[in-house]
């Protein structure tokens, strides 16, 4: 690598990471996107006028932007404004049951006892305790890793520390010794999904999620869209150039190393290394060039995490008190999933999550009248092999209108106030993927290194984003990002130190 010159590919929130923590360190960055804004998937869609953040909408872990802005030379809170959230989030079930999650312990306790009685109350206790040490012991030897494996992990563990977490368990199991009221049981497991992954199949460590959660959620005054934009600033101003409309169609290869990207355009840009924020999947389909189709392997149909149906509302709401974060649980939680992965199809009784954008964390509405929703139902990232009809996707709406309208919650939707996005749209967005939407599913003890990480069988290529390691979520996709810068700029600099150098004999030595 010469002169440092880098392309990322993709403005997604790992590929924005990379490029502003490079751009920080004098390299000379141009990050190409092929939509007409950064944030990949956390992405916002226009609604009778209004933007509705439509991708993520929780963001966790703030510490990791605060390291990261900090490297950059800049302060989070000069980029974008936080709130923390006292309620993480209303759970409802059929029947009229609610549950609200706090940040504080004791109000969740609280909040447990009054749903369930107090010995669940103790058992919530242990439960997070027992997430904050899976937490603790996967931190650094597993989620801040450059490329875990499975001997590095023991290696680094004490083996006691490490049968503690009960890595070969699937959560299901393990919540099944944890709580004795089935709703506990499936509002934790829940947290499988955040992975886009099964309870039913997800190893037991994915508990670790509910310590993050509980460790702070914070809403994004103007939408988690701002967090995307606020990156792309800062990058620019240390020196990134961003170039929106821009496709990439291939990443150019010389000398055995990446060399470049040539644009749809037929344009080429040289570089000296190539971080890509594509999902893998693209890579090893060969969208981005037959010469690195090989960097990574490909992710098995059968292994894909979940796709969704989104709508992006504005509607008049009644009947239940909404926060920003909701869940409506189905009554056949275990069939969901069945039919999700086993059978390929949109379940019959969906779970229902809805982010009120136009409420905080305590209900109150910004204003009166129709307010900005997102719903979003579990599906199979099938997007590419099947078509989901106007007929089926309109029976799910009734299915999930229906769930909402079960518990309390009545949506007054209008078509000209929707936009429905399908597996199929979401695979038109991130294309190889089905519409999956979070990269290989976490199912066995063994997927979480199926991953791959930054580096790749590419020299000069690196990956960024939540389908390589360490997974999905903004958080765990800015982490990629920054390992990705990491290693690129450590591989500078062996390489710089081992470039070749004539001598006056005329011979040439490393």
């Amino acid at each position: 690598m010469r002169d440092g010159r880098v392309v990322v590919v993709g403005a997604g929130v790992g590929g924005l990471v990379a490029a502003l923590l490079l751009a920080a360190r004098g390299l000379a960055v141009t990050v190409v996107e092929r939509a007409a804004a950064p944030g990949g998937k956390m992405r916002e869609v226009e609604v009778a006028g209004r933007r509705i953040d439509s991708g993520p909408t929780v963001l966790t872990m703030r510490g990791v932007f605060e390291e990261v802005a900090a490297e950059a030379g800049a302060a989070l809170g000069d980029l974008v404004t936080l709130r923390p959230a006292e309620v993480l989030a209303r759970h409802a079930w059929g029947g009229g049951a609610r549950l609200d999650l706090f940040a504080d312990v004791d109000r969740s306790a609280d909040a447990v006892g009054d749903l369930a009685g107090a010995d669940e109350a103790r058992r919530f206790r242990a439960f997070c305790e027992r997430a904050r040490r899976v937490y603790a012991t996967l931190e650094r030897p597993f989620i801040r890793a450059d490329r875990p494996s499975l001997a590095g992990l023991v290696a680094g563990v004490p083996f006691l520390d490490l049968w503690r977490i009960t890595p070969f368990a699937t959560m299901w199991r393990e919540l099944g010794a944890c709580f004795r009221d089935p709703r506990l049981r499936q509002l934790f497991g829940r947290y499988a999904t955040y992975c886009g992954s099964s309870p039913f199949r997800a190893p037991a460590t994915l508990m670790l999620v509910a310590h993050v959660e509980r460790e702070g959620v914070w809403l994004v005054e103007g939408g988690m869209h701002r967090l995307a934009q606020a990156l792309a600033g800062l990058a620019e101003r240390r020196g990134a150039t961003f170039r929106y409309g821009a496709e990439a169609a291939e990443v150019l290869v010389a000398g055995g190393r990446a060399a470049g990207v040539r644009l749809a355009s037929g344009e080429r840009l040289a570089a000296d290394a190539v971080v890509t924020n594509a999902d893998v999947g693209a890579l090893a389909a060969g969208l981005l060039g037959r010469a690195v189709a090989g960097a990574v392997p490909a992710v098995p149909r059968a292994a894909r995490s979940l796709s969704a149906v989104t709508w992006s509302l504005v509607a008049e709401t009644g009947g239940f008190p909404l926060v920003r974060h909701n869940v409506f649980f189905s009554d056949a939680y275990e069939a969901e999933f069945d039919a999700v992965f086993r059978d390929g199809r949109l379940p019959a009784e969906p779970t229902v999550y809805v982010c009120a954008q136009d409420r905080d964390d305590r209900g109150a509405a910004a204003q009166g009248g129709p307010e900005r929703l997102l719903c979003l139902v579990n599906a199979p990232a099938s997007g590419d092999t099947h078509t989901f009809d106007e007929a089926e996707i309109g029976a799910c709406e009734e299915r999930t209108f229906a769930r909402l309208a079960g518990c309390g919650l009545h949506v007054e939707r209008r078509p000209e106030a929707a936009v429905v996005t399908t597996p199929n749209g979401f695979h038109r967005l991130f294309p190889a993927t089905g519409g999956a939407l979070y990269g290989r599913a976490s199912h066995g003890w063994t997927a979480s290194f199926g991953r791959p990480g930054t580096r790749t069988r590419v020299p000069g290529l690196y990956l960024a984003g939540g389908s390589a390691h360490p997974g999905p979520g903004v958080p765990m996709a800015a982490l990629s990002g920054r390992t990705a810068a990491s290693c690129l700029l450590a591989d500078l600099a062996s390489t710089g130190r081992s470039r070749t150098a004539a001598t006056p004999g005329g011979t040439s030595t490393r």
